[in-house]
């Protein structure tokens, strides 16, 4: 009987081992951000210098793109296992057939917003009749400025759109636009007051749009089960934990090695940016993507609403 017992918890013990154990050491997985290494990044950072990852077994690598287009098709096509990319452009990349789920967040609040001049004439969305706005990603920032205008009562034909890049800020300080759609409230609003022409922001989500997550996690469809995922988003809300309670020693953290960004400019940011950041990164607000996903079919942009589950989760 004893022996019979002690192979028994044996068995047991190595269960809860398996059950419990974190991602083995061997689980490398490859993350394409979004753009170039910025403080929306905060918590990727953060995490890789305080150990997180490797507490959880993962080997991560973190690397910015060429071409911000590419991180999301390069895991659709299973040439990285995690992309930094935005729920909006996950509605329409499902749309388009790209077998992309979300599986967590970064950043939860929008972070676009229509910019002006703060000493400029526009002092109202209203006042946009006749005016030219700036905008860099044609067809969604359209609809987001649609919306907005249509709250106050006017349309696109109202306004002249002028394609500026991604020049915004550069485009408004110099006149040729009179205001931009798209600009980051954490970016380009610090970017025009540190060199002394101030703007005035118009939040999307006071003017017309659903509020949405700026930055999300995604990963291939057929790969959701993957314990490494899990782990990763685990890494992250610890991160993020230390940032919102110690910001300058996860600050001095993010540019460890990254000299090139201790500026004025990202220091501002930073600090703006944190209270925006999930605090439960793999949590998922469906109401909000379906909320999304009517406006954007609304606008035209998609043809029809998926069930919020074949293209968001939240991973058990």
């Amino acid at each position: 009987m004893k022996r019979l017992l002690s192979i028994t918890l044996f068995a047991l013990f190595a269960t809860m081992t398996a059950i419990t154990a974190p991602a083995t050491a061997a689980d490398k997985v490859t993350v394409m951000l979004d753009w170039f290494v910025n403080p929306d990044h905060g918590p990727l950072f953060v995490a890789l210098e305080r150990g997180e990852f490797e507490k959880r077994g993962l080997e991560v690598e973190l690397i910015a793109p060429a071409d911000p287009n590419d991180p999301p098709k390069l895991v659709a096509a299973g040439r990285a296992d995690l992309a930094i990319s935005y729920q909006p452009q996950l509605h329409l990349q499902v749309a388009q057939g790209l077998p992309l789920t979300r599986i967590g967040t970064l950043v939860a609040t929008p972070l676009a917003s229509l910019v002006v001049l703060a000493d400029g004439p526009i002092t109202s969305i209203a006042d946009l009749k006749g005016r030219k706005v700036g905008f860099s990603v044609g067809g969604f920032e359209d609809a987001l400025l649609g919306a907005m205008l249509a709250k106050h009562g006017l349309s696109l034909d109202d306004v002249e759109l002028v394609n500026v890049n991604f020049s915004l800020s550069p485009s408004l300080m110099s006149g040729q636009v009179d205001a931009v759609i798209g600009a980051y409230r954490n970016f380009e609003l610090n970017q025009m007051d540190i060199v002394g022409r101030p703007g005035r922001a118009f939040f999307l989500e006071e003017e017309g749009v659903p509020a949405y997550d700026e930055l999300i996690i995604v990963a291939k469809n057929d790969r959701l089960s993957e314990p490494a995922f899990a782990a990763f988003l685990d890494a992250i809300e610890a991160a993020t934990q230390f940032m919102i309670n110690r910001p300058d020693e996860a600050w001095e953290l993010f540019i460890k090695g990254r000299k090139d960004l201790d500026d004025e400019l990202n220091r501002r940011a930073w600090r703006d940016t944190l209270p925006r950041f999930a605090l439960r990164p793999a949590a998922l607000d469906q109401g909000r993507y379906d909320r999304f996903a009517e406006f954007l079919k609304g606008r035209g942009l998609i043809e029809t609403i998926p069930p919020v589950e074949s293209y968001a989760v939240e991973l058990r």
